[in-house]
């Protein structure tokens, strides 16, 4: 089978169905292609998300992360708004628990404001009146932060973008591309045959296949996406009302994750985690998950030697509260004691699919990578999914750049 596409997106992910459906927007003309491997959309990250409209009170004021986060909030509300998909704005509370959490909470105030994010500090006594269940010697109090099923969101983007005239093709795995001057030939595997299409310019919203993808097009980049398995816990339905916000530890800065947190969820449950231990699977979600040829890749890769050497000793810390489960316990019971260790119920960990520099670095932003046909989202971390909508209009102003497309010659092929 062949077929022939104006635009190809690759990764049934959000940010693939985001960019997918705003370019079938801005061009209505245009014959335009989802290709997704999986039975289903928003089978990995974005599935596996703890589901919170992130307000952006972390990310480096001025950075990809800040500005996508800071349009993302209005721009996922709005949506689901418009679409009647269930929201919730429970704000979060960012909760300091000793004195070197305290300090470090003043320093995270001042970056709300450095990115225009409305906070208020607590004292302990307002911390105690906003949450009964939760110790601390004060709080970041953020009121934009809020919850969603990511999945029904992703569904809801790409119903809209087939309305449009767009086409998903699931159960589609690209095993090879071969990219000339005027178009990038996919040759991709279905369940039922062996399909080439061919697209005047691709796309890749891949995830954890990002650096596969660059690789099939001789794409020379200095990174590659490793694996961290972020374990999570349920608590039992008891729990439901234990927390009335979002609570969240003060971050340690020389570490690269944020730490165990208390998250409600959309369906009404409180779930514990993520913790952050090495992936040895890039798909793996389960306590024991081996991939030969995603080890080996690791393995082979020295800034993955070099990552670990860095972070060593949490790294360590983390593996042993993996399977040790009152060590995991420790973390959530600094801010809230009333958790028992039979509170902790199984839940479907998630994969950050973490894109790592030779020199060990973790790529904390957004990483774009291009070649004269082609775009790739290489690194996309939290806060992605929130800044999903933001990021496809991203994308689809450096495609028309690459192609020479004007925003007044985009208005003239939508009005025609």
């Amino acid at each position: 089978m062949k077929a022939m596409y104006d635009y190809v997106i690759i990764g049934g992910g959000i940010i693939g169905v985001s960019t997918a459906w705003q370019l079938q927007q801005r061009y209505p003309e245009k014959s335009i292609l989802l290709v997704e491997k999986e039975s289903q959309l928003s089978r990995h990250q974005t599935g596996h998300n703890s589901g919170v409209i992130h307000a952006g009170v972390y990310y480096k004021p001025g950075s990809m992360k800040a500005k996508f986060c800071k349009a993302g909030v209005k721009a996922t509300t709005e949506f689901c708004k418009k679409h009647n998909i269930p929201v919730e704005n429970c704000g979060k509370l960012l909760v300091a628990t000793n004195q070197l959490e305290l300090e470090r909470m003043q320093d995270l105030y001042q970056r709300c404001h450095e990115n225009e994010i409305h906070a208020i500090l607590l004292n302990q006594a307002e911390l105690k009146i906003r949450e009964p269940n939760i110790q601390g010697l004060g709080a970041i109090f953020v009121d934009s932060t809020s919850i969603v099923n990511y999945t029904l969101v992703t569904q809801k983007m790409a119903e809209e973008f087939v309305k449009l005239g767009g086409k998903v093709m699931l159960d589609t795995k690209v095993i090879n591309l071969v990219e000339s001057a005027e178009n990038t030939i996919l040759t991709c595997q279905s369940s039922a045959e062996e399909v080439s299409i061919t697209s005047r310019f691709l796309v890749s919203c891949s995830g954890l296949m990002a650096d596969r993808i660059t690789k099939m097009l001789n794409i020379e980049t200095d990174f590659q996406i490793i694996p961290y398995r972020g374990e999570y816990h349920q608590l039992p339905a008891k729990h439901n009302n234990i927390v009335n916000h979002l609570i969240y530890p003060i971050p340690d800065p020389e570490l690269p994750f944020l730490g165990v947190h208390l998250t409600r969820m959309i369906d009404g449950s409180v779930t514990v985690g993520p913790n952050a231990v090495q992936g040895w699977k890039r798909e793996g979600y389960g306590k024991i998950n081996i991939n030969f040829r995603d080890i080996l890749d690791m393995l082979s890769f020295s800034g993955f030697w070099k990552v670990t050497k860095n972070n060593l000793k949490s790294g360590l810390i983390e593996t042993k509260n993996s399977w040790w489960k009152p060590g995991y316990l420790k973390m959530v019971n600094k801010y809230c004691d009333q958790i028992k260790l039979a509170d902790l119920l199984p839940y479907p960990a998630g994969i950050r699919a973490q894109a790592v520099l030779k020199d060990g670095s973790l790529v904390h932003d957004f990483l774009f990578v291009e070649s004269p046909r082609s775009l790739h989202v290489c690194n996309a971390p939290s806060p992605a999914a929130t800044s999903a909508i933001p990021i496809g209009n991203y994308i689809c102003d450096k495609i028309m750049a690459k192609q020479g497309i004007s925003k007044s010659d985009e208005l003239s092929q939508k009005s025609s």
